[in-house]
């Protein structure tokens, strides 16, 4: 069998497994059986579980950041190299809610792989989050452009923000839509979205607002005098 071929077979099953069961229930020798390879053969090709489960991570992870970085590209031309912030937000959480909710999309193999990466903290997961952060820098600097006059730090908690109602609707969309009995539509991917980005926009704007007001400015200068 070629080595493309069985490194293929490999990954397809091991996505599967884990969407279906989990990463701890999931054990190589399950993986093996189910794509019809040897142990030797992902040994090879991977070394161990924890490389394996990170380039599935990886590769999946990719995708979404390129869709977020063209999103972004496109909100910044859209408005003169200074996007609006709320096309920032779209373009920040956007691909990866279109990539999980939604009836076609729930049932896919590649969305519960990344519903359950988002579920379970596992080692090698949590050192790629931790260590790729350069693509959420550019959204950063996207929105430093955006609103001039916001706290640096108050920017890094709005991506934050967005980043954790994101990642805590595609985990619990289920819970969500019993809770309300059906009146929070999960389904409707893009008014998912604009719920979110409008929250993390209104938390953003509100905040540089009463900055700039004498009240809050004036915390502001005198933690610059205590600073000085």
């Amino acid at each position: 069998m070629p080595s493309d071929r069985t490194r293929a077979l490999i990954l397809d099953a091991a996505e599967r497994l884990y969407a279906e069961r989990g990463f701890g229930d999931v054990t190589l020798r399950d993986i093996v059986a189910a794509a019809g390879v040897n142990l030797a053969a992902v040994n090879y090709h991977f070394g161990s579980k924890d490389e394996l489960i990170a380039e599935l991570f990886v590769t999946r992870g990719i995708a979404n950041n390129r869709e977020r970085l063209t999103e972004l590209k496109a909100a910044e031309v859209a408005g003169g190299g200074r996007a609006d912030v709320k096309a920032i937000l779209h373009a920040l959480i956007g691909p990866t809610l279109r990539g999980c909710l939604g009836p076609e999309n729930e049932r896919s193999t590649a969305s519960r792989f990344m519903i359950r990466a988002s579920i379970e903290s596992v080692p090698p997961i949590r050192r790629i989050k931790n260590r790729e952060v350069d693509h959420l820098r550019k959204f950063a600097v996207a929105m430093r452009r955006a609103l001039p006059d916001c706290d640096e730090a108050d920017i890094y908690w709005g991506l934050h923000f967005a980043l954790a109602m994101a990642h805590q609707t595609t985990r619990d969309a289920e819970r969500l839509t019993k809770l309300s009995d059906g009146q929070c539509d999960v389904d409707d991917v893009e008014a998912v979205i604009d719920r979110i980005v409008d929250a993390a926009a209104m938390t953003l704007t509100v905040r540089t607002t009463a900055s700039k007001s004498p009240e809050g400015a004036a915390p502001a200068r005198r933690a610059e005098r205590l600073r000085g």
